[in-house]
């Protein structure tokens, strides 16, 4: 049995919780790290036997896999000291490795502790097959996020229009991946995911789109190189409660589980 600790449980920590529950015999959430405020309603959505803490130092579950579903500052601040314990550690908020020296600190980390470093392909398809193609050389990829207004609050697109008001699709970003991840820490993670796998962050092509007619979050990857090129267009469906995050991404977290877990991987 795999113990798996969380770090945060809100729409993808539940996600996981539930689907590992019904349906893995060889994986299970042990603990799970939380602000000291929030120890009790945490404890109310779980288990008696999930162990809840407020710091990795708490933890006594002597988990085989941590997985981080907070955010960037939850990458940072818990990462290193993870990997450095040898516990390998799942980083759901891969857009924090934009920021190099942190990608470094990790690296570092995990070759100090024996760990590894995780990183789930979230809500896009593909990542296996650009990597693929990166051995033989790659020449262009470029990924576009579009996705309805409401998911695009709270992030710097509220300076670029008026999205209460978008009645037409609006670019709200070009660049280059790792500025595409940094601006928008909780829409781009894909782009980081992609560029980790493939051209690397400057040689990733980013465009965000506000569109008031998508019915979900869309991501489109395309890639061209000495193999040949692809194109992959995914139609996500957001988590209830959380338009910026697809399910899909939840989901991936829950599949990479289960596959360190199992007894085929694929």
């Amino acid at each position: 049995m795999l113990n798996v600790g969380l770090i945060g449980f809100g729409g993808i920590g539940r996600e996981v919780v539930g689907y590992l529950a019904a349906a893995s015999r060889r994986a299970r959430v042990a603990t799970v790290i939380v602000r000291s405020g929030r120890i009790e309603a945490v404890r109310s959505m779980l288990p008696e036997e999930v162990e809840i803490v407020d710091s990795l130092d708490a933890v006594s579950t002597n988990p085989g896999l941590i997985a981080e579903c907070a955010g960037h500052e939850a990458v940072a601040a818990y990462g290193p000291a993870i990997l450095r314990r040898g516990t390998d550690f799942l980083a759901v908020s891969i857009g924090a490795l934009a920021d190099e020296r942190l990608r470094a600190r990790l690296e570092a980390a995990a070759e100090a502790g024996g760990a590894k470093l995780i990183l789930p392909a979230g809500a896009v398809a593909g990542l296996d097959a650009l990597a693929a193609a990166r051995v033989g050389g790659l020449d262009r990829v470029t990924y576009m996020s579009r996705k309805p207004p409401r998911a695009w609050r709270g992030t710097p697109a509220e300076s670029v229009c008026d999205l209460e008001a978008l009645d037409v699709e609006t670019l709200l970003f070009e660049g280059a991946a790792d500025e595409a991840a940094q601006l928008y820490p909780q829409n781009a993670n894909v782009a980081a995911a992609v560029a980790l796998a493939g051209a690397g962050f400057a040689g990733t092509r980013v465009q965000l789109v506000a569109d008031p007619a998508a019915a979900g979050n869309i991501h489109r990857l395309r890639a061209e190189g000495a193999f040949g090129a692809f194109d992959i267009e995914i139609h996500g469906r957001p988590l209830p409660g959380n338009p910026k995050t697809s399910t899909l991404a939840a989901h991936s977290v829950a599949a990479e589980i289960v596959r360190r877990a199992a007894a085929v991987e694929i």
